[in-house]
Formats: structure tokens, C-alpha cells, sequence
């Protein structure tokens, strides 16, 4: 799904990966909780990178190297040792490693077909495609035995463990909505979780597995036909996206956010309470996207990046010293986006 939420920015363009070495980056002012911004990639289209849960590691999305659509690397948290464990076939999107470091998932469209699934029509306006030959796989963290975890028709992506390794959570089209699904690590005893109509994705564990956080929208009147409609296609226009918290016992959703903007990317502070998320609410004309951090209990929001082009995909260290992010921070290029770490000031 990166791939299709970092074109709310800006229509990128395929660029070559450089080797430029500029590993520390300057920090735009009221960027209170940053030190020691590191640059991980230099070039090309790369986001989505995700802590391992020892935070040795980060597992990423990029289009590089010749490639057409995004496979899947790995790489050190300093930026060494890239290692694409993807086949290069098709489509990759949504990677996660799980919790023991002894497999990844990510969703594929390469059952299809080797090459990349076409561009969504844009007569429709700005609208993502949700391609129904994703599906999650799971394999070893060298990209070695896959194994195909969901087997429904249409779109299944959007996975990630919970910080236990029992749980993954991902979204599917199969009841004939986006909803938000959990399964065991095996793809066994699957679980709906929403049934509210409107998109539900893009969900991540609390550290205690407790809670769940997500984007999501809730349209109504004409906008659930519009929204329908785009679906029967295989279309959402992504415009306005809430975020959502849930307790997994009870089942309650609670909103977070209420301010119509493209809203997406939450991801729990390690103390549970706060969310750090992604919007465009304070600029959303000139597209531009910042991180910001929300209470769940007072509601009150923080802006945290006041970088002037996007800065998106957050994720917390479990220890809560570091967050790794992708931005358009520091480009040697126009449209590069690439992949920061960050220590983290409370």
C-alpha cells in the first residue's frame, strides 16, 4: 500500500540509486524529539521500514535497481548490508519480521504473473488500485521457502505481527469490504475484526498485543456509493482516512482523529499511550504530510516533523530510543523518497 499513499505526495518518478554518503541530516526547527537524524538510503523510491523486534534490523520496501514496482529488502539499522529477499517478481508491499527473527511476511502479486500489475485509472480521479493477486507469504528472513499464507479471491495485504509472534493482522477484500482480518502465524483460524462499511487498513499491535491502531474511513450517502462503486473495480480514493484505536477484548472502536484529512501510518508509542501517525491536516492543498503524535486519553495532537515535502511510516524501537521513518528530507533528487532513523526524545 506504500506504494500507492506515497503518490498522494507527488507523482514519483523512477530514479537511480546513488552512493552518496551523507549519513546525518539537519533537523528542521520544532523538531523537538529528534537528535542524530542518519540517512539508511540514498536514491530511488524506499519506504516502509520496520524495526525487527530487537531493532538490529529493518525490513523495507523500494523500487531500485532497475526494477519496475517495489520488492522487498532488508538491511542493518546503520544502512549496510542490503539484501533483497523478495523474488523480483511482480509486486511486493506490507513486510514485517517476526518477532523470533526467524521469518518475514510480505504481500506479492507474483502468482500473477512476473511483471507488475498495471497503473490504476486516474479517470476516476486520485484513486489507489487494490490489486486482487496480492496475497501474504511468509518465508525465511533470506527471502528462502515461501510459504503462500491467504488463499481468498481479491485483495489480501497489509500484514504485520503482534510483538508476541502469535497474532497477524492484515486486510482483505473477501466479505466484499476492506475489513481487518487476524490469523495465526500458520494463516490458520482467520477472524474478522471490523464490519463497519468503508476502508480499515494499515493496522498495528500495541507492544502488549492488547490494542490495535489503524487508518480508516467511514463514508456515507453518496460518498459510500462513490466509494462502492470504486470498489467493484478495484479502486478507493484515499482522501480522507481516520485513525482508529481498538481493544482486542472488547472490540470497541474508538476514533482518534476527526479532522477529514488523509490521515494514515499509526503506529503505538511504546508506552502505549500515544499514537504517532501521519497527515496532510495541516497543509492538505499542497499535499504536504508530517508526522504527528496523538494522546488517547486527552485526544490532544503534537506535531513532530515540520519538514516542507513528506515525512511518513513511523515506527517506534520497542525501547522507545529510536524511530525509523521515510521522507523526501535531504534528496540529492526531485520525487526521491528514502529512509531515516532517528533517537527518539521524549
Amino acid at each position: 500500500m506504500k506504494s500507492f499513499i506515497i503518490s498522494i505526495v507527488v507523482s514519483l518518478v523512477l530514479i537511480g540509486c546513488g552512493n552518496e554518503n551523507k549519513p546525518v541530516v539537519s533537523i528542521f526547527e520544532g523538531e523537538t524529539h529528534f537528535e542524530n537524524i542518519r540517512q539508511l538510503t540514498f536514491g530511488g523510491e524506499n519506504a516502509e521500514a520496520y524495526f525487527s523486534h530487537n531493532a538490529h534490523k529493518l525490513i523495507f520496501q523500494s523500487t531500485r535497481d532497475g526494477l519496475e514496482c517495489d520488492a522487498i529488502f532488508t538491511m542493518n539499522v546503520d544502512g549496510t548490508d542490503v539484501m533483497m529477499v523478495s523474488s523480483g517478481k511482480g509486486a511486493t508491499s506490507c513486510s514485517f519480521i517476526a518477532p523470533d527473527d526467524r521469518s518475514i511476511i510480505y504481500a506479492s502479486t507474483h502468482l500473477e504473473g512476473d511483471k507488475c500489475p498495471p497503473k490504476p485509472d486516474m479517470s476516476h480521479g486520485y484513486v489507489w488500485a487494490l490489486y486482487k493477486s496480492y496475497d501474504i507469504f511468509k518465508a525465511d528472513t533470506d527471502g528462502s521457502n515461501l510459504v503462500r499464507l491467504t488463499d481468498t479471491p481479491g485483495y489480501d495485504a497489509e500484514g504485520v505481527y503482534s510483538a508476541r509472534g502469535d497474532k497477524i493482522i492484515f486486510t482483505s477484500v473477501r466479505t466484499g469490504d476492506l475489513e481487518l482480518f487476524l490469523m495465526d502465524p500458520d494463516g490458520s483460524n482467520v477472524e474478522q475484526l471490523t464490519d463497519i462499511p468503508g476502508y480499515d487498513g494499515g493496522a498495528f499491535f500495541s507492544l502488549d498485543g492488547e490494542w490495535i491502531c489503524w487508518r480508516a474511513s467511514r463514508p456515507q450517502g453518496e460518498g459510500l456509493k462513490d466509494y462502492m462503486g470504486l470498489l467493484q473495480q478495484g479502486l478507493i480514493r484515499p482522501s480522507k482516512l481516520e485513525i482508529y484505536i481498538m481493544n482486542l477484548k472488547d472490540r470497541e472502536p474508538i476514533q482518534l482523529t476527526d479532522n477529514g484529512a488523509a490521515n494514515f501510518g499509526p503506529y503505538f508509542h511504546p508506552s502505549g499511550e500515544k499514537v504517532i501517525f501521519v497527515s496532510n491536516m495541516d497543509d492538505p492543498k499542497k499535499r504536504n504530510f508530517d508526522l504527528f503524535m496523538v494522546d488517547i486519553k486527552t485526544i490532544e495532537i503534537e506535531r513532530l516533523t515540520y519538514n516542507p515535502t513528506f515525512d511518513g511510516f513511523p515506527m517506534f524501537s520497542h525501547d522507545g530510543k529510536k524511530l525509523v521513518f521515510a521522507s523526501n528530507r535531504n534528496n540529492s533528487r526531485p520525487h526521491e523518497t528514502n529512509i531515516f532513523i532517528a533517537d527518539w526524545i521524549d
